[in-house]
């Protein structure tokens, strides 16, 4: 841009983060971090058996709460805690020389994220869209900060601002802030019912004690009031309510009472090749019976490699060949592998190689029975003790072939481990009769009652 003489001319907003440190390690810390989200704590003498693992390709780890509090010092909370600055609240730096004469000025006034777009459409001098290919955009909800860059005391451009997160609750208005924190970060699991109505308010003067120090409740117990009544008036308007204070819950669509990307489907075939399918872009096999099923072709000498694979090292299921015998194998968060694998290698030529998994019942993360068929006829049974009921992963894919980033199991590589027949396809199916929407569910999560009970 320098070469081309537009640097200048150039508008940069770098914000310096999406929300706090992250709280969610806890007291402990963890050394896999999807392991804390389903509500399993690590033991201490366990991780510091793996210290020196941590930050390698073994470890997913959370550092312990008390280094999140540090690094959001002054603000008070973590990330989540949408109620407090340590959970919100991030530096902003904007440069543009040719719209701002100031060097390394600051600006106070208050604003959100949402006053970004707002702000370079009002620097550029694009008006906001009311349509994009004919579909009607909703409006913008920020607000333009522009003034405010030309001039350090001009009156700020954002009066009211809501926050919430989880049922942490937050109102900001005119340099007060009333807000009350309703869950513990780590908590993703919560046991038990809270009630929004139990949860305590505090009030702070944001003009006078930006770190939200100094609780003013009980001094000034009608200006909160003030403000709680704010807070109703714009959650009602931003669709906020109900409220819903679940947290790894939301990860699987099933039990967050939201649209599944694939509908009503129970079926879905994939081909070689095919790849990198975030979680909620494939059919949602926690909690209930499925099959895999694989339509193959074996090579003269033993086949290995991957058929198919979901997550990985520290969370996930893959169906497979080792030296030339089919196996199948699902990791529960990195502490226990449950493995079904033939004892013969097959033959060359075409084969049909399905895993059918028999989940259990009876809630939520039960276990199974892993049977694994060739050509129609069993060649190995096992059993899975325990599943996963929300997330897989946030970052690992399903792979049909291969096995990218980390593997679910170390039978074989972590790279170079694309089956070596030829795959024609590769099928999931879903059992009808622990579909959500065949009959009533055990595994709907006590949505209703404890989204609407806690309200």
């Amino acid at each position: 841009m320098e070469e081309l003489g537009e640097l200048d001319n150039t508008l940069f907003l770098y914000i310096l983060g999406d929300n706090g440190a992250s709280g969610e390690g806890g007291i402990e810390g963890t050394i896999v971090e999807h392991r804390l989200g389903h509500g399993i704590v690590d033991d201490p003498d366990e991780m510091i058996d793996h210290l020196d693992e941590i930050g390698g390709p073994l470890s997913y780890p959370i550092a312990p709460a008390g280094w999140a509090l540090a690094l959001n010092t002054p603000y008070q909370w973590t990330k989540q805690v949408a109620s407090h600055f340590g959970g919100t609240r991030d530096g902003m730096i904007l440069h543009w020389p040719r719209g701002v004469s100031e060097r390394g000025g600051l600006r106070h006034q208050f604003s959100h994220v949402i006053d970004v777009l707002p702000t370079i459409l009002d620097c550029v001098g694009v008006p906001a869209p009311f349509s994009v290919d004919g579909v009607p955009q909703q409006p913008i909800e920020g607000a333009s900060m522009r003034r405010t860059l030309a001039d350090a005391q001009a009156p700020e451009h954002r009066r009211t601002q809501y926050f919430e997160m989880c049922g942490n609750r937050g109102i900001y208005h005119g340099g007060w802030m009333a807000v009350t924190r309703h869950g513990i970060p780590w908590e993703m699991v919560p046991e038990g019912d809270r009630r929004f109505a139990d949860d305590v308010w505090e009030l702070y003067d944001i003009d006078h004690d930006w770190s939200q120090a100094r609780d003013l409740a009980a001094q000034h117990p009608e200006r909160l009031r003030q403000l709680q009544d704010l807070f109703l008036i714009e959650a009602a308007k931003y669709q906020v309510f109900p409220l819903d204070d679940r947290v790894t819950e939301r990860e699987n669509p099933v039990m967050a009472g939201r649209i599944d990307l694939l509908g009503d489907r129970n079926s879905i075939t994939y081909r070689a090749g095919m790849r990198r399918f975030t979680e909620e872009c494939t059919l949602n096999v926690k909690n209930r019976s499925h099959s895999i099923t694989a339509d193959v072709d074996l090579p003269e000498e033993a086949a290995e490699g991957v058929i198919i694979a979901q997550g990985g090292r520290f969370g996930g299921w893959t169906l497979y060949f080792t030296g030339g015998r089919p196996a199948y194998a699902y990791n529960y968060f990195g502490m226990s592998l449950y493995t079904v694998r033939g004892d013969e290698p097959l033959a060359p030529g075409r084969h049909e190689v399905r895993l059918d998994f028999d989940y259990d019942g009876g809630g939520l993360g039960k276990g199974g029975t892993a049977v694994l068929l060739v050509d129609g006829e069993r060649h190995a049974t096992g059993r899975v003790e325990r599943t996963i009921p929300y997330y897989f992963s946030f970052d690992e894919t399903l792979d049909v072939g291969v096995d990218l980033s980390t593997p679910v199991t170390d039978d074989y590589p972590v790279l170079d481990n694309e089956f070596t027949g030829i795959l024609h396809t590769v099928r999931i199916d879903l059992d009808d009769r622990s579909n959500r929407s065949a009959e009533p569910s055990e595994f709907d999560g006590g949505l209703h009652r404890r989204v609407m009970g806690a309200q």
